[in-house]
């Protein structure tokens, strides 16, 4: 084995553990959601869509290559502004008005 070798192995493995400690952190955060998700009452339909939308990042197959991140982002935006309007709904609910839609 010669000195390029040598160096494209350590670059790969350097970049196999530089993954690793981000996808575990990335795993922490998502841990740490989950659990402020399920203590915000926010309902299980629109959790499912969001964690369905996580794992469709992380799933293998896509609408479209990889390379290409539009299919991605797109279910987590959905998601992302489900949630939104699930919390939006929730705080109007648990403060006794919709705040300034509420025909004001």
């Amino acid at each position: 084995m010669d000195g390029r070798e040598r160096a494209l192995l350590w670059l790969l493995a350097v970049v196999a553990v530089v993954s690793l400690v981000v996808a575990v952190g990335l795993l922490v955060r998502l841990v740490k959601f989950r659990n402020l998700l399920k203590a915000s009452g926010v309902p299980m339909s629109r959790r499912t869509t969001f964690w369905a939308s996580v794992a469709y990042l992380v799933w293998p197959v896509d609408l479209l290559p990889d390379p290409v991140y539009l299919d991605d982002i797109g279910f987590l935006l959905i998601a992302l502004r489900t949630l939104h309007a699930a919390a939006r709904s929730r705080k109007a609910v648990r403060s006794g008005g919709g705040g300034p839609r509420d025909g004001g």
